[in-house]
């Protein structure tokens, strides 16, 4: 079709706009593009999008744009509360030879956590709550261990709060990256996290409340596994016994991936329960690369 053809009524314009792009040199791109356009327009159809409607979608894309900042990234909770950040994880990592299932990375991972031992205690501050251990080993698909695996954690307090929205913890708090031993093997000390409401001080706040949605998420810890040779995996373990564990706001539970948060008395000459978490995670072979950092 002619690039100068002239639009003669509605039905017209997808057609002209996707021939438009028809020599995008990039074939993804261009793959991408004509689908996105032709989608878009349907719905836009489908709906029957308003005007008003539309200057109001506009300027919601604005709002999370202008409220992403380096301790903030409205974009990625934006995408994550209306399922499509779980979704692109479960597309992208299926799990028919066993490997562990992926997770959204969330709008919280910092890149470049204190390097520790294992046996360290990420908990870098007094904090109210039991504390938890947590254990596991790393193999690949074969049952093997994978040794001198990075295991990069990261997680919310005993109140909800992650170290960058708290002013009371110190940078880096509840962070660390750990890596396996000769057996695959890996192990922590921290405190038990809690649930927490997404922030909801932004426009993703604005369409929660007009869906009549609550903004919380059920305890859990993140992780991100990697090793050269392997895919890296980022995935999140949730409290078995967690509030909200079935209706996360960002749609990010799922059933394999709920771990036994156990319970224990207090040792001798101590008030204080504490908790063990043992997971397992399986690698699968591929490219080792990291995502780019939601925030600084």
């Amino acid at each position: 079709m002619s690039t100068n053809h002239l639009i003669d009524g509605e039905a017209s314009i997808t057609p002209i706009a996707i021939a438009a792009m028809a020599q995008t040199t990039d074939p993804r791109l261009r793959q991408v593009m004509a689908s996105f356009v032709q989608h878009m327009h349907a719905f836009i159809r489908d709906v029957h999008l308003t005007e008003a409607e539309f200057e109001r979608a506009v300027r919601f894309l604005v709002d999370i744009g202008q409220a992403t900042n380096d301790c903030h990234n409205e974009v990625i909770l934006a995408a994550d509360v209306l399922g499509i950040s779980t979704l692109v994880a479960l597309r992208n990592n299926p799990e028919q030879e066993g490997q562990t299932a992926a997770a959204l990375l969330g709008p919280f991972w910092r890149a470049n956590s204190p390097v520790c031992r294992n046996g360290d205690d990420i908990a870098r501050c007094d904090l109210p709550g039991p504390t938890m251990l947590v254990s596991g080993q790393v193999r690949d698909i074969d049952g093997k261990p994978v040794a001198g695996a990075k295991v990069d954690v990261w997680q919310a307090s005993p109140v909800g709060m992650y170290e960058n929205q708290d002013e009371h913890q110190p940078e880096m708090n509840l962070r660390g990256q750990f890596t396996t031993d000769a057996e695959g093997r890996y192990h922590f000390r921290t405190v038990r996290p809690a649930g927490y409401p997404v922030p909801t001080h932004g426009p993703t706040g604005v369409l929660l409340r007009a869906q009549n949605r609550h903004c919380m998420r059920p305890a859990h810890v993140h992780f991100m596994v990697s090793h050269e040779g392997f895919k890296t995996l980022i995935t999140q373990v949730f409290a078995d016994d967690a509030e909200h564990l079935h209706s996360d706001v960002v749609f990010g539970v799922t059933k394999r991936l709920v771990g036994r948060f156990e319970p224990h008395q207090p040792a001798p000459g101590s008030n204080e329960p504490h908790y063990t978490l043992q997971y397992d995670f399986v690698l699968e072979r591929g490219v080792c690369c990291f995502p780019e950092p939601p925030i600084k």
